[in-house]
């Protein structure tokens, strides 16, 4: 088994920042998983939007390159996502999840929500205009 607990969700005004961590427990637990951050805002599908890999290797969908970064803290079993310059079109409940990895080209790539064995219960984000 994996766990996987977010925290660090919140409400801001536009343009503000928060910090997610998703902490990894767990007999199964794999660092050399892939990990990734999804969000899913009301009334739309889970959307990908940033994965690492256990070599450091990241990638982001465009709708949050420049503003988001993604790390981890491998002695703690720790994924973060740093969101910066935060829009109301980023309101959505964010989900870690753990896979082994997508690979494209030779490079990681986030995938879908099937490439991904392990999630946490998700947390809130909500921006104000």
């Amino acid at each position: 088994q994996v766990q996987l607990v977010e925290s660090g969700g919140g409400s801001v005004p536009a343009g503000g920042s928060l910090r997610l961590s998703c902490a990894a427990s767990g007999a199964d637990y794999n660092s050399a998983y892939a990990m990734a951050w999804f969000r899913q805002a009301p009334g739309k599908a889970r959307e990908g939007i940033a994965v690492i890999d256990m070599d450091g290797s990241t990638k982001y969908a465009d709708s949050v390159k420049g503003r988001f970064t993604i790390s981890q803290d491998n002695a703690k079993n720790t994924l973060y996502l740093q969101m910066n310059s935060l829009e109301p079109e980023d309101t959505a409940i964010y989900y870690c999840a753990a896979g082994a990895g997508v690979y494209i080209d030779g490079g990681v790539a986030i995938g879908s929500e099937r490439d991904y064995a392990y999630w946490g219960q998700g947390t809130q984000v909500t921006v104000s205009s």
